[in-house]
């Protein structure tokens, strides 16, 4: 999706291994298939997207979530986690978790997640996340 793409490659310290490895950027045609990928719209026009993927019965994974740019700060992000939220909910789901770049760590402590670990991914470490979904920390 170029949504994600632009959103991706805003920040130069992530650019050059993102365009070395497009398919990072890539959302899985499994995800839309099975509906997991929520889309936001203002009039007509998508300015955001979520995806979240079931992990047994007590979390779930925000496996992705990114908002066009020119949207950024305006609510847009927000509105896809809480979204988010309640998806994860008619699935039982106690919690959920993500895997944050350093850019995005603060939005989502802001948003009531808290750090619970550091893994490694395909680009460095970066830090997991977690929030219960009825607002409570962890």
């Amino acid at each position: 999706m170029e949504l994600q793409r632009r959103a991706s490659l805003v920040w130069e310290e992530y650019r050059e291994d993102l365009l070395a490895h497009s398919e990072a950027i890539d959302i899985p045609l499994a995800q839309f298939r099975k509906r997991r990928v929520r889309i936001a719209h203002i009039a007509g026009e998508r300015i955001g997207f979520s995806a979240v993927l079931p992990r047994g019965t007590d979390f779930c994974e925000l496996d992705g979530l990114f908002v066009e740019p020119a949207f950024w700060r305006r609510g847009v992000g927000r509105a896809l986690i809480e979204d988010a939220r309640r998806i994860a909910l008619r699935h039982v789901t106690r919690a959920m978790e993500v895997t944050a770049n350093p850019r995005a760590k603060a939005f989502y402590l802001k948003l009531g997640f808290v750090a619970c670990g550091v893994v490694q991914t395909q680009f460095g470490p970066a830090t997991r996340l977690a929030c219960t979904l009825d607002g409570t920390a962890g």
